[in-house]
This record gives C-alpha cells, sequence and structure tokens, in this order.
C-alpha cells in the first residue's frame, strides 16, 4: 500500500542500500605489497558487503508487500536493521586496514539505511495501535 509512510521510508532502504553498492564509503590509502595505492571502499569491495548490501535491500522491498502481514513486516525490519550492523563491522574492519582516508560524502546514503528502517519500524507500530483501537471498537 503506496500511501503508508512506511512504504516510503521502506522504499527509501531499498534504494539508500542499492546505492551502497555503486557508490564508496570510505576512500584512502591502503598497503598492498609494501606499496601505497589508493583505494575506495564500497559494498562490492568484498562478496559479503554484495551480499548483505542486496539482502537488506531485498528484503525491504520484499517488506513494502507485505502491508497486510504488520507482525512480519515488522520482523522483515528488525531483519533489515541486523543486517546493517552485521555490514557495519564489516566495514569497520576493511577500514582498519586502511592507512590513511576518509569517509566519502556517498557514506551518508548508508548512515541512512537505519535510519528508514527505524521510521518504517515506528510507522508499522502506529498502524498496529490503530488497528488495536479500532477492534476494541466493534
Amino acid at each position: 500500500m503506496l500511501q503508508r509512510m512506511q512504504t516510503i521510508w521502506l522504499l527509501l532502504a531499498a534504494v539508500f542500500s542499492f546505492f551502497t553498492l555503486r557508490f564508496p564509503v570510505y576512500n584512502g590509502n591502503k598497503l598492498v605489497n609494501g606499496m601505497s595505492e589508493y583505494n575506495m571502499l564500497s559494498a562490492t569491495s568484498s562478496l559479503f558487503l554484495i551480499i548483505l548490501a542486496v539482502a537488506a535491500g531485498l528484503i525491504a522491498l520484499i517488506a513494502v508487500f507485505l502491508y497486510k502481514n504488520r507482525p512480519m513486516q515488522q520482523k522483515l525490519c528488525f531483519a533489515g536493521l541486523l543486517l546493517f550492523i552485521i555490514s557495519g563491522v564489516l566495514y569497520y574492519m576493511q577500514i582498519k586496514s586502511f592507512t590513511e582516508g576518509a569517509f566519502s560524502l556517498w557514506a551518508v546514503f548508508y548512515f541512512l539505511i537505519p535510519v528508514c528502517f527505524i521510521l518504517a519500524m515506528r510507522g508499522i507500530y502506529r498502524d498496529q495501535k490503530l488497528v488495536k483501537s479500532i477492534d476494541r471498537l466493534r
């Protein structure tokens, strides 16, 4: 149901998750065979990061179409947050291997993913509360 606010948040989470496949999160120099080499860290840098980014995006897209099953939708949002935490740990481990560098401007997309999932969960919770209050009136 596209008129619900959590649908917008879930779609944004999916888009931002897929953006991390294309745009770098971190730029800097990395030692490779004793030579300092400029590298960009994005989700395509590692197989696990690719899997987690695609899974988080697909979870958000699947959750959009489960608008009739709000508890399952909320569980999927929580799973998306869990995937974000795991990918954050993997990003941190990869960033430690850089000798110097800085976060890219595109990292904003990565850090907006959990915000979108949390706002979607909040909207789903409000819908559940509204349905329960309407059921009490019957």
